[in-house]
């Protein structure tokens, strides 16, 4: 490859300086003089004025002197006969329309339609959350329709058998005994009275003069269907002062006294607010038992008998 000449065959790839080279002379370069440094280059350069643009071209192909305005054919709006686009005439430019893209971002042109893009975005969108939750929703029901019919459907135990617990609650459970002072058998000497009111039995009635050796009341307990340990509970009442019995049931006495204190303390003498409630553990017999609450040496029998009866212990 040399200077003047690297082989080419268009005139872009000639050197316009190859003449100054000795292989560039050697090769017939010359001096520009209007063209490139090679024969038979391509001439793009051109005299200013020199190019009619819209401009009527003097016959012969002479090109009218700079400055002078060649005369116009035609009137006002009437097509020039002799009028030639600038790009067919010879070494014209080459002019390229190009047409602008539907929508495109010029300044005449609109920009692209991304409001309307978001809008179909979001649409579809929503329909697929509104899909999943139809799909939830309808799991949710296909599972409790499934439920329903496993828990409404007995099985053939449930059928053919009452359920044992349904049996118990329906059976009535029988009150343990109770009784009132009036129904109790009294030692001589013991009576009724209803002089303190406060008493819960019926009428008011209590059991007074047990506050000396040898009283004693007898309750005769009926309806006990299974023996065991039960609690008694005795209402009674003191004066503002503290109170024991001896406790006998079916004979034997218990090793405890019955202790009939004066629980919160009600002020001596006050009988109306005296009444209270104590219990003791008693083992009975399945059917009748007796049971005794007797004032003996060393008990302190300063009370009225109000109520008794037994409870479950």
């Amino acid at each position: 490859m040399t200077p003047g000449n690297n082989g080419a065959s268009t005139p872009e790839d000639d050197d316009p300086f190859g003449y100054l080279y000795a292989d560039g002379q050697a090769n017939g370069a010359q001096p520009p003089s209007g063209g490139y440094g090679y024969p038979n280059s391509v001439n793009r350069v051109r005299a200013v004025g020199t190019r009619p643009y819209g401009q009527q071209q003097p016959q012969g192909g002479q090109t009218a002197p700079y400055g002078q305005v060649p005369q116009q054919q035609g009137g006002y709006n009437r097509p020039n006969a002799h009028y030639a686009a600038p790009e067919t005439l010879p070494g014209g430019a080459q002019t390229a329309q190009h047409a602008s893209p539907a929508g495109g971002g010029g300044r005449g042109g609109r920009g692209p339609n991304t409001k309307g893009l978001l809008i179909g975005a979001i649409a579809v969108v929503a329909a697929v959350v509104i899909g999943i939750g139809v799909a939830m929703l309808g799991g949710d029901k296909d599972k409790d329709k499934a439920s329903d019919e496993v828990g409404t459907s007995p099985t053939q135990s449930e059928e053919s058998k009452p359920s044992p617990s349904a049996s118990k609650a329906g059976a009535a459970k029988p009150d343990l005994p109770k009784t009132d002072a009036k129904a109790l058998r009294l030692s001589p000497g013991m009576t009724t009275a209803s002089d303190f009111k406060g008493a819960k039995a019926d009428g008011g009635v209590y059991v007074t003069g047990f506050n000396q050796v040898g009283a004693k009341v007898t309750w005769t307990v009926d309806g006990i269907e299974k023996a065991g340990s039960y609690r008694l509970y005795v209402r009674y009442g003191v004066p503002g002062v503290d109170a024991d019995g001896t406790l006998v049931v079916n004979g034997k006495a218990n090793p405890q006294p019955l202790s009939m204190k004066n629980f919160g303390g009600t002020p001596k003498g006050d009988w109306e607010h005296g009444w209270k409630e104590t219990w003791a553990t008693v083992n009975l017999t399945k059917g009748t038992n007796t049971i005794e609450l007797a004032c003996n040496e060393g008990n302190k029998c300063d009370a009225v008998l109000d109520q008794f009866y037994v409870a479950k212990g």
